[in-house]
């Protein structure tokens, strides 16, 4: 292998240049010249050949040189510059209609110029809009390489953005910090022969195969950013096996009693996750365990298990779940799991009143309360464990890194040992991002249902139909059952189309207008089932009237239960047997299956109607597709995977680790599958080359600690 070569010190930040250069470049995640080099194109431009006025092709970008005709400022319909251009075969109009004083100095009259844009059809004969222009003389040489598109920030040009990298390019060494047996067993180019042909791509090159990244240069990029993820999490893992941790033994004086009181067996999958988890516990290393299992796998009975084995060793546990209605439901079972076992169970939530909180507080910082159920009000001060050995957190992708860390660090003392960490998610995982994202933590997968739980017909009904679902409401509600009609998310963007979750413009407007959405819809159903009592839960609802609400529906007395999707999650009533999901096409596919796995709780046939809006657009059709056709969690998670991407996944903004810029989880599993297999052979035999290829990379962010 070549000798590894530190990077030059030009590349330990952007010192030299304007603070506001600077910061425009720290926007798109540029902090050093060496992030310049692996800054890679967008897609690129052919600017090497020019294409007579005459016979260019309309609707795709072309090049054109020609002499200006004219040039004038024009007021219909609007301000606008328009100069005419022409060569030997024809003439072109260039419309602006934003531009400054300096390009109309530019298209002066008999000026020659080369531009670049799509040519179309207007109303005075074919034009170009904004194209971008280049004063040229007759004969000039046109470039011999494709022109690199670059991802870049307002203010930021693309021809300074380009200046940059070529002299980034020349100042931070490219040399291949790859074994040569490992870059030759995958087929991989060297690295600066990659980086050069990606910024610079020759005359004859497929643009196709360099802008959809099939290109051998891509690869060989997508496998160094894959096997700098992999040698940081494999990193981040080492690190945390070398803490301390309590040593949590159980004796079985308290789990060996609730499993018998249970009024089910633990699936084979939950005994097999009880095992796994009890084996961390008990040794003096911090467990950071995920535990996954589709929609009612029985995951909370897997944890109050392990938040007994600490119970049982002396040391206190707390579980953290996002939302009040979750956490309360998880209150609710533990409770009344627990408390016969003589185990007090502390309830936190931001909505509690002041002597409710304060006589929790005091019992866990007593010790009096060995066991904590709660929202992000666990992690704030001053909440406070005297003894915390084991901490888990539900719905663990909707918690950014801090808050998940500040929970584990609320074990007071110096030198104090690190709580165990249990992660669950009702999201099962697909494999390709087990092995990249989640490659520092050790997972527990409860793949079986427990017996008893009815099969869900799943149901596609437009919304031209909607009278009849509410017929189909009353029905099942006079048979006794109840029903849920969950409302849609409001300000659909394409990130809430295909990622279910609504992103841009003001969040409180948002959730403003999906609550006003709540409540016409339980006004409506109250109107058209005069017979039944409908019931309201949404976000915004004291914590007293949710309760209420949600006793009132536990009982029976509301059949009803309209909700935004406060309830994705945690809400478990048997005799609910019909779920009903407006504007289905809004949400993504985990959401929709976590709200149909609402009902089919108990022994009636249940079903669930995704109502949906006409025209389905193509992601709203190939998502309710996979809805309609398949039950099973891990292929539902597959294809959401493949429908949003690992960031939208994973909730990757707040995951505290690098999100993968070039990779492709599903195209690139080879890659993924190698870079793993080669973090750990770096990291035992050539640490020197792992620490450069995480320098390159990541710099000095490689050290995050994925919690």
């Amino acid at each position: 292998m070549p000798k590894v070569q530190a990077l030059s010190s030009t590349s330990d930040g952007f010192g030299a240049l304007p603070k506001p250069l600077a910061s425009r470049l720290n926007k798109l995640g540029l902090f050093r010249e060496a992030d310049l080099v692996l800054h890679l194109p967008l897609r690129y431009e052919d600017e090497t050949q020019v294409s007579p006025i005459a016979g260019a092709p309309l609707g795709v970008s072309v090049q054109v040189e020609g002499v200006v005709l004219s040039c004038e400022i024009s007021f219909r319909p609007r301000r606008q510059l328009v100069a005419r251009i022409a060569d030997e075969t024809g003439e072109l109009t260039l419309r602006f209609l934003n531009f400054y004083p300096s390009q109309q100095k530019q298209l002066a009259e008999g000026t020659r110029v080369r531009v670049f844009g799509e040519i179309r059809g207007g109303f005075f004969g074919d034009e170009m809009v904004h194209p971008r222009v280049k004063t040229v003389r007759e004969g000039e040489a046109l470039p011999a390489a494709l022109t690199p598109v670059y991802p870049t920030t307002a203010g930021l040009a693309q021809s300074a953005l380009r200046k940059l990298i070529d002299r980034a390019m020349k100042q931070v060494s490219l040399a291949d910090l790859l074994p040569e047996g490992l870059r030759k067993s995958l087929r991989l180019p060297e690295f600066e022969r990659s980086v050069r042909a990606l910024h610079h791509p020759q005359p004859g090159m497929s643009i196709a195969a360099l802008e959809d990244r099939t290109h051998p240069a891509w690869r060989r990029i997508k496998f160094e950013e894959l096997l700098a993820q992999q040698l940081s999490l494999r990193k981040a893992y080492a690190a945390r096996r070398a803490r301390r941790a309590p040593v949590l033994q159980g004796s079985g004086a308290l789990s060996g009693p609730l499993v018998a009181s249970l009024p089910f067996a633990l699936t084979g999958a939950q005994q097999r996750a009880v095992d796994e988890i009890a084996r961390d516990l008990a040794t003096p290393h911090p467990m950071q365990r995920l535990l996954q299992g589709d929609v009612g796998s029985g995951k909370t009975i897997v944890a109050a298990l392990a938040m007994l084995q600490a119970a049982e060793a002396g040391w206190q546990a707390a579980l953290m779940a996002p939302t009040e209605i979750l956490a309360e439901q998880h209150f609710r079972k533990l409770a009344a799991w627990l408390t016969p076992l003589g185990i007090k169970v502390a309830w936190l939530a931001g909505s509690q009143k002041k002597k409710a909180r304060e006589a929790a507080l005091a019992m866990l910082a007593s010790g009096e309360a060995l066991l904590a159920v709660g929202t992000h009000a666990l992690i704030e001060d001053p909440v406070a464990f005297p003894k915390l050995g084991l901490a888990v957190v539900d719905e663990q992708h909707r918690f950014g890194v801090r808050q998940r860390l500040a929970l584990r660090e609320k074990y007071e003392g110096s030198d104090a040992p690190l709580p165990h960490m249990l992660m669950m998610s009702a999201t099962p995982i697909p494999r390709t991002l087990a092995m990249s994202f989640y490659a520092d933590l050790d997972v527990s997968v409860l793949d079986e249902l427990p017996p008893g739980r009815t099969p869900i017909v799943t149901k596609l009904v437009a919304d031209a139909r909607r009278d009849d679902v509410v017929a189909r409401v009353r029905d099942a509600c006079r048979e006794g059952r109840q029903a849920y009609w969950v409302c849609p998310l409001i300000e659909e963007t394409e990130g809430a189309a295909d990622g279910g979750a609504v992103r841009g413009g003001k969040g409180r407007d948002r959730e403003a207008l999906q609550l006003q959405t709540a409540v016409e819809t339980c006004e409506r159903l109250t109107a058209e089932l005069p017979e039944l009592r409908v019931g309201l839960v949404h976000g915004r609802l004291k914590a007293d009237e949710k309760a209420a609400v949600m006793d009132g529906f536990i009982r029976n007395e509301v059949q009803v239960l309209v909700a935004t999707t406060v309830i994705e999650v945690g809400v478990d009533v048997p005799n609910a047997s019909l779920m009903v999901i407006e504007h289905a096409e809004r949400f993504g596919l985990a959401q929709l299956h976590q709200l149909r796995g609402r009902v089919g709780r108990g022994a009636a046939a249940s079903a669930c109607i995704l109502i949906y809006s006409q025209p389905l657009s193509q992601t709203g059709r190939a998502r309710l597709k996979v809805i309609y056709e398949n039950t099973d969690g891990f292929v539902i998670a597959q294809e959401d995977l493949r429908l949003r991407g690992p960031g939208e996944f994973i909730g990757a903004r707040q995951s505290g680790s690098a999100l993968l810029r070039y990779a492709d989880l599903e195209m690139d599993v080879d890659l993924v599958e190698a870079a793993r297999s080669a973090a750990e052979e770096l990291l035992a035999r050539q640490p020197a080359a792992a620490a450069a290829i995480l320098d390159r990379w990541h710099g000095g962010r490689s050290e995050y600690l994925k919690a």
